[in-house]
């Protein structure tokens, strides 16, 4: 997957122009990332949101997001003419939702990709045919919709939280580009999370489900299984991998009530590919993704073909005052000659093959070498993905000279978390904010509004778990930030055995780590 853009990479529909009118400070990429941090959602006001979930207080998500949008001149009727592929999920729903992207672009579609969270620069979110966009680009969409928000507040504060806005900015810019299909991760749940307020979705996937986020979606599998099965929609087509029996029973039945076929994709050995590993990692996890991502790319380019064809036809009939088809008709027609296939018969297109190949998703299973030491970083934060990470440091590191950086965030249980790195006998453990430094003017775009306090008070808390719990024999540090910790294990360094430094518990660690580690991760 690329990460750079240039500035004339998406010159359609007038962006460049705009964005030379918004050249000045005041809408410069720093004061739109200032506005942005503006409406992240404080600890009490995220404390109060858990309070109302609680207490069965109704959900304004999806109405509030229809109003947000229609402020900024995007109707549900205009929404409806965006194609999206929407994929929900504990685990894995970024990777599927990468690789499905980079199948389509390899197919020679127009993308636009959104997800979250991102890793060093909050451009990563929204993507145009696989490239961040440019500081610029950034900047000028935010301060476009920002302003259009704000010029229509009917009170004080009347503005999007951070996610809702970043959802209503992706919308914008792939309606305002024309993309061919937009791939939708979703962000908490699914059912009523904020980029559920497409109405037309012609293909949806969920990923592996698990125990996160709990206090939000329910504490229960089937309960977390209904909130994510809350994509499904009539009419669209529904894919998933195996699931716990209790979580794909939720998943049937809500396919059932709403009418939407769900399809269960096969392992990812049953497809004809090269005899080499086309996947940067081989881990069976990994291989579900991939083969989520190929059911759903190609659900998509089935659905592309069909509306092409009945765009086609209908047009011939009505230059001639034929009957107009309908899709049920088109679907037939595809069915009685053959000419598209629900299954592949053993056969992957190339497109598909080079779409597995190009796609990069960094800080998963990610390995970066340095001078000094060499870095694994896995944005592992659920109890399943955490057993898959340890894992795969167990099998991919050689050296006896090991050190973990972990960091968690939000309502998880630090102690399920930490359980499956015990056996990796770790020289020295490093419990860290999650912050790249600790002068907010060095910072990534990753800036929390959590107090410091309370966040260093987690670390200590974390390193109680450790000492009580595991292994005594390391060294163990609490740091106020990544920097520290790497400038302590710099001061170590031992060229005869460099060091192997394991980063996870958090994707906000992986990305304060890689924003110092690879700092050109999303250049211009």
């Amino acid at each position: 997957m690329i990460y750079t853009s240039s500035r004339t990479a998406f010159a359609s529909l007038g962006l460049i122009r705009f964005v030379r009118r918004m050249s000045s400070s005041k809408y410069s990429y720093e004061e739109a990332v200032r506005k942005l941090n503006q409406l992240q959602s404080n600890k009490s006001t995220i404390d109060q949101i858990r309070k109302n979930i609680k207490a069965g207080e109704k959900c304004n998500n999806l109405e509030e997001m229809a109003n947000y949008l229609q402020r900024t001149g995007v109707s549900l009727d205009r929404l409806d003419e965006l194609s999206v592929i929407h994929v929900a999920g504990t685990k894995g729903k970024g990777s599927t939702s990468a690789m499905c992207e980079s199948i389509l672009r390899a197919h020679g579609h127009r993308t636009g990709f959104y997800s979250s969270p991102h890793l060093c620069s909050v451009r990563e979110r929204v993507r145009l045919s696989g490239r961040v966009l440019s500081r610029e680009q950034f900047a000028a969409q935010c301060h476009r919709v920002y302003d259009a928000l704000t010029d229509t507040q009917a009170f004080e504060g009347d503005m999007p939280k951070y996610f809702a806005f970043l959802t209503v900015l992706a919308y914008n810019i792939f309606l305002e580009e024309r993309v061919d299909v937009a791939v939708v991760e979703v962000g908490i749940g699914g059912v009523v999370d904020y980029t559920n307020v497409l109405r037309r979705v012609p293909v949806v996937g969920i990923t592996t489900l698990g125990l996160d986020h709990t206090s939000i979606l329910g504490h229960t599998l089937p309960e977390i299984a209904r909130a994510k099965a809350g994509i499904m929609k009539r009419g669209c087509e529904a894919y998933t991998v195996h699931q716990p029996d209790e979580a794909m029973d939720v998943l049937k039945s809500v396919a059932s009530d709403v009418q939407c076929p769900l399809t269960i994709v096969p392992s990812y050995a049953t497809y004809n590919l090269p005899t080499d590993n086309i996947l940067q990692v081989d881990l069976p996890a990994y291989q579900t993704n991939a083969s989520l991502a190929i059911q759903l790319a190609h659900a998509w380019l089935r659905h592309a073909k069909r509306n092409a064809l009945l765009k086609k036809q209908n047009s011939k009939k009505e230059k001639v005052g034929g009957k107009i088809l309908n899709s049920m008709s088109i679907d037939a027609i595809f069915t009685e000659n053959g000419k598209i296939s629900d299954s592949f018969d053993g056969f992957i297109p190339v497109e598909t093959i080079v779409g597995l190949k190009e796609c990069h998703w960094p800080g998963r299973y990610h390995k970066i070498d340095a001078e000094y030491a060499t870095f694994y970083l896995d944005g592992a934060h659920t109890a399943e993905s955490m057993d898959i990470c340890a894992k795969w440091f167990r099998d991919t590191v050689r050296s006896e000279n090991r050190v973990l950086i972990f960091s968690v965030t939000g309502d998880r249980d630090a102690e399920i978390l930490l359980k499956p790195l015990k056996t990796l006998n770790f020289n020295a453990v490093y419990f860290v904010i999650p912050t790249a430094y600790s002068d907010i003017t060095k910072k990534n775009d990753n800036y929390s509004i959590t107090e410091q306090k309370e966040l260093i008070e987690r670390c200590r808390s974390c390193a109680e778990i450790w000492k009580a719990n595991y292994d005594n024999s390391c060294e163990i540090y609490t740091k106020e930030n990544v920097s520290e910790a790497l400038i302590s294990i710099k001061r170590s360094y031992n060229s005869i055995d460099k060091k192997s430094v394991l980063f996870t518990g958090s994707l906000y660690l992986v990305g304060a780590a890689l924003s110092i580690i690879d700092p050109n991760l999303t250049r211009d």
